[in-house]
């Protein structure tokens, strides 16, 4: 039994020396992106919530703040101390039967409390608690940027897998039509230009098709960064599993407009409102500056110099001292002080209302963005539905010998880069819905 109650007291104290830095995923609305059909987006969000390192500093901050509350209470509080002195004394025999030792000890025991009848100190308690619940929402807010930077790379990666996949068909076309060529040149139906323009088609397929894999591997580096993995430059397309961009979509609509509470709960707007109340305190903190502060001592202090044991009442000495100090002059510091806290009240009023502004643009332009995109989507489908008709002309050309087989595999190319821009228009909106997850605040 006793050994199971060390345990518990063990536990219990590690639980206050060491807390635990955890940001709270309801207000970050992680369920988001277990809407877009993927089996791997949802992991890769709460691995990076786990594991960015940068994203960890802002909780950890969160932390040092909270602390920083605890610290200035503890100003609220008297303190209590002892310190132990030795004491060399020398002094004059005036009474020959006065005995008094010339190596002393002495124990003070010391309380200070300075009393808080103007409520100065609780004042700046709550200031530093503001200062601790701003760090939450810059906590928030570094979570939230860093989950639409994820769903953005990820996202961006499946696009560059379907580009890829596509160019490499453009890229086996070209090389049809150069053995195609090569055969006419022997058959002299063809001059040395017309190969040579060939060769240069493939070679432009190539250096494309290389852009694209390097652009995917950089991607690929950089989200391993942002979910906090360790992996090999040379296997890492296989080291992060994921889906395909043909499946991925979004399963839930997309308001198309944000109400205003919405765009008021933002973490930078309840930042800056919170800093606007914590200037508010600072002045009146400033103002009770010029008001007397009140200080209570107590001292009870053991020593083996006069007669009797070392903890009895006489060898030992007590005193308690009350009063109020009041500064007569500071050189204006006072005043400076007060002033220069409404003047950051003022600045960060102003602050305040150009914050509200930009929420207000950021959540408007995202949904204009993201009406517009869709709009293009739409339209670049119409053309990839025409261009699939063409196909489908030259194919039926192709089989009547109407048509050869470098024409035909010109407009197979020509669809595939009709596809190829279709893909690009659904990434650019999905990304818009990252991008208005993040300026609503993770409310959608």
């Amino acid at each position: 039994m006793n050994k199971k109650i060390i345990a518990g007291l063990i536990f219990l104290m590690n639980l206050i020396i060491y807390p635990c830095f955890a940001v709270d995923r309801n207000d970050l609305n992680v369920e988001f992106f277990n809407r877009f059909n993927d089996d791997y987006l949802f992991q890769y969000v709460n691995e990076a919530i786990d594991n960015n390192h940068s994203a960890k500093q802002a909780t950890i901050k969160v932390e040092e703040y909270r602390q920083g509350v605890k610290l200035q209470f503890a100003n609220e509080l008297p303190s209590f101390s002892v310190s132990a002195n030795y004491l060399g004394i020398h002094s004059p025999k005036f009474n020959p039967n006065l005995s008094v030792s010339k190596n002393a000890f002495v124990l003070p025991f010391i309380a200070n409390y300075e009393a808080d009848f103007l409520l100065k100190n609780r004042d700046k308690t709550k200031s530093v608690k503001k200062t601790y619940e701003m760090s939450k929402f810059d906590e928030q807010s570094a979570y939230l940027a860093l989950l639409s930077d994820v769903a953005t790379v990820y996202t961006n990666i499946l696009e560059y897998d379907k580009l890829i996949e596509e160019q490499e068909k453009i890229v086996d076309n070209y090389n049809q039509i150069l053995n195609d060529d090569n055969k006419k040149l022997a058959r002299g139906v063809i001059n040395t230009t017309e190969l040579n323009n060939s060769k240069t088609n493939i070679e432009q397929a190539n250096i494309t098709l290389e852009n694209l894999i390097k652009q995917r591997e950089v991607l690929l580096m950089q989200f391993a960064v942002l979910i906090g993995r360790r992996v090999n430059a040379e296997t890492i397309n296989s080291d992060i599993p994921r889906g395909n961009i043909d499946n991925f979509e979004y399963n839930a609509v997309i308001p198309n407009e944000a109400e205003s509470d919405v765009i008021f709960s933002r973490p930078d707007v309840k930042r800056a409102e919170m800093a606007l109340e914590k200037a508010k305190i600072d002045i009146r903190v400033a103002r009770k500056e010029f008001l007397p502060t009140f200080n209570i001592t107590g001292i009870w202090a053991f020593n083996n110099i006069a007669p009797g044991t070392f903890f009895s009442w006489e060898s030992s000495l007590a005193a308690l001292l009350a009063g109020a100090t009041q500064d007569i002059f500071a050189g204006g510091r006072k005043i400076a002080n007060l002033r220069f806290k409404k003047a950051k009240y003022e600045e960060l009023f102003e602050q305040y209302r150009q914050v509200d502004l930009d929420a207000v643009k950021e959540v408007n332009t995202s949904l204009c963005i993201i009406k517009h995109d869709t709009e293009i989507e739409n339209k670049t489908k119409e053309k990839l539905l025409l261009e699939t008709k063409n196909l489908n002309n030259a194919d039926n050309m192709l089989n009547r010998g109407v048509i050869s087989k470098t024409q035909h595999i010109n407009s197979e190319n020509i669809y595939i880069n009709k596809g190829m821009d279709l893909t690009r228009a659904k990434t650019r909106r999905l990304v818009n819905y990252y991008t208005l997850y993040k300026t609503v605040g993770g409310k959608l």
